[in-house]
Parts: C-alpha cells; structure tokens; sequence
C-alpha cells in the first residue's frame, strides 16, 4: 500500500495494492505496521463503524474534544464518497483549510484522520456505504460538529441532505470554544508516540 500525507498535518491518504484475478480481488485495506511507518503511533483500536448514507447526504463536520480525542481511518467498501478533512485545531498554520478526498469502490482508497481535525463526507452514490476503525469509543458529551456548509467547501451536492443536528451546528466563526487547540494536539500525539504499543 502507498501512504501519503495530505496538505494537513495528521490527514493521510492510503491506497492498497489490489490483487485481481477472474475470481475477483484480494487487498489489506488497512495495516497496522505501515501505518506507525507513517504516523508515528499506533492507531489503538477502541471502537469500529459503519454508515450506509444515500445520494446527495452531507455527514459532518465532526470532531472530539482532544485529547484524547478520536483519530478516524475511514474506507468505503460500497458506493463512493467525497471525504472531507478540515483542520478544526486553532492555533494551527493550516487551521480552517480543508482536503478532499475520493473514496470509493474501485481504488478502495481509505484515509487516516489525526484527533483534532473535523471529519465529513458527502455521498455520491446511493447505499454509500464508509467503514470507520475509532481510537476511541463514542462519547456525546465530548463530540461536536461545525456546520458543513459553512467551510467554503465544494461539496459535490445541489442540494445538500443534512441531519437536524449537522444543519443547526453553529459556522466556524463561532464554534471557537469548543475547537480543539494545536499545541494540546501536538503534545497528544507525542504521548502517543511515547506510549508503550
């Protein structure tokens, strides 16, 4: 697999090696080992899920209090997304700019979100279906989320279909309280390199 680091500190893009042949494919659409290669820490594995999302559907843009936060390692098995990362950690040098990137069922490429960063996506096909392996288990109280169309973000979507709670999210502007700050980001993910595996 080839894993390359986005324009985002802590957002890389994973595309596995498939292997092809008239009985169908076999890939390893995600590795632990590799992906210490490129991060510098293990992703611990707390919690896993999916979503199945139709045509035109806007999820996003979330993120977790960190720390300690939830990085995300997302793939789509079925249907194709557009996968939106925004770096959310005030006092970032990238802080407010987003990436996008194609998931999908034919390059099956997955991407790795660090905590800190928002995360959201925007289905193109109906049945999309995103598979998210979470560092850490579901917390409410701890999860927020920056309305979507706020960004300046070229969602692939005439008319967005979001939830009640994405659609009242507050902009950017004014989510600054509950954004996570860079230098407390930066000193979790050092733990993290430190921690025992």
């Amino acid at each position: 697999m080839k894993i390359r680091q986005l324009g985002i500190e802590g957002a890389w893009e994973i595309t596995p090696q498939q292997h092809g042949d008239p009985r169908g494919l076999f890939l390893e659409w995600y590795r632990a080992d590799k992906l210490v290669e490129a991060v510098g820490h293990p992703l611990d594995l707390a919690q896993a899920n999916m979503s199945v999302s139709a045509r035109g559907v806007v999820r996003g843009i979330h993120f977790a209090d960190t720390p300690p936060g939830q990085a995300k390692y997302v793939t789509c098995p079925r249907g194709a997304v557009v996968d939106v990362i925004v770096d959310l950690r005030v006092g970032s040098p990238t802080f407010g700019r987003w990436e996008a990137v194609r998931l999908d069922d034919v390059d099956r490429k997955a991407v790795y979100i660090a905590e800190g960063l928002g995360h959201g996506f925007c289905a193109l096909t109906d049945d999309a279906t995103l598979t998210y392996l979470c560092s850490t288990t579901y917390n409410p109280a701890a999860e927020h989320t920056v309305h979507p169309l706020s960004l300046g973000i070229d969602w692939p979507a005439s008319e967005p279909l979001l939830s009640a709670r994405d659609a009242a999210a507050p902009p950017l502007s004014e989510a600054s309280e509950s954004l996570p700050r860079y230098e407390a980001c930066l000193e979790h993910y050092e733990n993290l390199r430190v921690a025992p595996a």
